[in-house]
């Protein structure tokens, strides 16, 4: 993930990376309904530039994302907004593991991190 240096926190508009023993899978959310979906585009350890901050690439800096290292992945899934209002049909990634899972939803415009089960309002659709 991409950490603001200045704030010491997340910068969120920049995509979300995880690196499955060496394919690494890139999530980005954009507008209300936008996402980005890609594989091995990114390099991490190429500086980020964006004007008017101080950014870098930082591994796993929640201690969410600490506890799903090394598990074996059960289910990759597209998670689908259902309920009835602005949200309809918003798709966020989710990845499941033995012990926890991890959700990169869409924040309106940014990314989101959930590490909570699917709620009522979220239809899975698993990756085959």
């Amino acid at each position: 993930m991409v950490w603001n240096l200045r704030d010491d926190e997340w910068f969120c508009d920049c995509p979300v990376l995880f690196d499955f023993d060496g394919q690494q899978v890139e999530i980005n959310h954009h507008k209300l309904g936008d996402v980005s979906l890609t594989w091995n585009t990114i390099d991490p350890t190429c500086p980020v530039r964006w004007p008017g901050f101080d950014l870098q690439w930082r591994p796993e800096p929640f201690p969410g994302l600490h506890a799903l290292r090394g598990l074996p992945l059960r289910v990759a899934e597209l998670l689908e907004w259902t309920s009835r209002d602005v949200a309809l049909g918003n798709v966020d990634i989710s990845f499941a593991f033995e012990t926890g899972r991890v959700t990169v939803f869409n924040a309106i415009d940014e990314n989101g991190v959930s590490f909570d089960p699917p709620g009522l309002s979220q239809r899975s659709h698993p990756f085959h």
